[in-house]
Order: structure tokens, then C-alpha cells, then sequence
């Protein structure tokens, strides 16, 4: 199985939506990463995620699901508390392809209920134009990512997982790792021996400049 990459001319259906910040264009003083986090809150890998954010003085991105927020309030809470930028990753993480489109913005509506946040980023990274559109109408900035650790997928060997996120991942890229039962024993491995060699280079770990 293939690292999937976005390819160029999809970008072109979701204009000004961030996709990394090449060449590094924010206030930054210094090499960036942006880590991003998607589905949590979650009991078993948050404060997990949070304590070992602290320990590298890094700030992330935690794109929320709906659903885990409500169950998981005091998580939630506890990611804002520790200066974290939330985003809206819907309620019920419909993958858009497949969603109706009136289906799908109500479903987001429905998550901002209990997520506090005009950042969005789409389950499974796809979304119709229609549905960017109009979330784009109603004040929400996309963001996808440059990179995608496979965090998730067990056909990827831990060892080629970690080569290829330190050999794709660049200053200003925004990688997406998960806060969730699924991923947590791969990442409790994985996160730390990666941030250790991007700190060796000299990388600062910050949240996406847009709230």
C-alpha cells in the first residue's frame, strides 16, 4: 500500500483552504511543525497526547469530533485549558463523498453546539465542493494537511510509518496524527521517538495560526 499524497489539481476545488504553510508564512521565528490531532477527545489517549505536548513545550491543533465531545467534556475543557486551538471534525464523522450535502452541513452544525471553533477539517480528508462552499459561506476555514502518518492503518510496518513521516515532513507542514482508541498503542511508540529527532533539528511544535 501507497502513502497517498493530494494531488495538485484537487486543490484546485478548495480555494483557500490550508493545506501547510510552504514556504514557512506565518510569524514563526523559527523551523515549524504543526502537529493536528483528529477524532478525540478521547479517555485513553488525551491526557496522554497533552502531557507529552508539555514535555516538548508544543502546542497542536485537536480536531474534535461532536459526538467524543459531548461524552467527554472535562477532555475537551482540558484541551483549550492548556492553550491547544480546537477545530470542528463534525459531529458523527460522515465522510462528506458520501453525504448528502444538507445531511452534512447539518451534521457540522450540530457539532458546534459543543465545539467552540470556525476551523474544520473533513473526516477522512474529503468533502464535495458544494459542501466546502458552503461552509466556506457560513465562516469556515478548511484545513487538510500536508502529511498523513497512517497512524491508524496496520498494513504499514511502525518502522516504515516513522521513515517516511521524517522524511516528508518539512518546515511549515501540517501532519495529522489521532487521538483515539484506535491508534493509541501505535502512537504511544511512534509520537515520541518522532518528535525527539524533529527537536534534535531544531523544529518548534506550534498550532495552526488561525482560530
Amino acid at each position: 500500500m501507497r502513502y497517498f499524497k493530494f494531488p495538485k489539481w484537487l486543490k484546485r476545488f478548495y480555494p483557500n483552504a490550508i493545506w501547510d504553510f510552504f514556504p514557512a508564512s506565518t510569524n514563526a521565528t523559527k523551523a515549524t511543525i504543526y502537529l493536528t490531532f483528529d477524532d478525540g477527545p478521547n479517555p485513553k489517549s488525551t491526557k496522554w497526547i497533552l502531557d507529552l505536548l508539555d514535555s516538548y513545550n508544543a502546542k497542536a491543533s485537536f480536531f474534535c469530533v461532536g459526538e467524543n465531545v459531548k461524552k467527554n467534556p472535562d477532555l475537551y475543557a482540558s484541551l483549550i485549558a492548556n492553550g491547544h486551538v480546537i477545530g470542528n471534525h463534525s459531529f458523527s464523522h460522515l465522510n462528506g463523498a458520501y453525504t448528502d450535502t444538507k445531511k452534512y452541513i447539518a451534521d457540522i452544525k450540530k457539532a458546534e453546539k459543543f465545539i467552540d471553533s470556525k476551523l474544520f477539517r473533513p473526516p477522512y480528508g474529503k468533502m464535495k465542493p458544494k459542501q466546502y462552499n458552503k461552509l466556506k459561506q457560513m465562516g469556515f476555514t478548511t484545513v487538510f494537511w500536508s502529511h498523513i502518518s497512517y497512524d491508524f492503518d496496520s498494513k504499514f510496518e511502525p518502522e516504515k510509518r516513522i521513515e517516511t513521516t521524517l522524511k516528508r515532513v518539512k518546515n511549515g507542514s501540517i501532519v495529522v496524527f489521532h487521538d483515539s482508541d484506535k491508534t493509541f498503542a501505535q502512537l504511544k511508540i511512534e509520537l515520541p521517538l518522532i518528535m525527539d529527532v524533529w527537536k534534535q533539528k531544531g523544529f518548534q511544535f506550534l498550532a495552526i495560526p488561525i482560530r
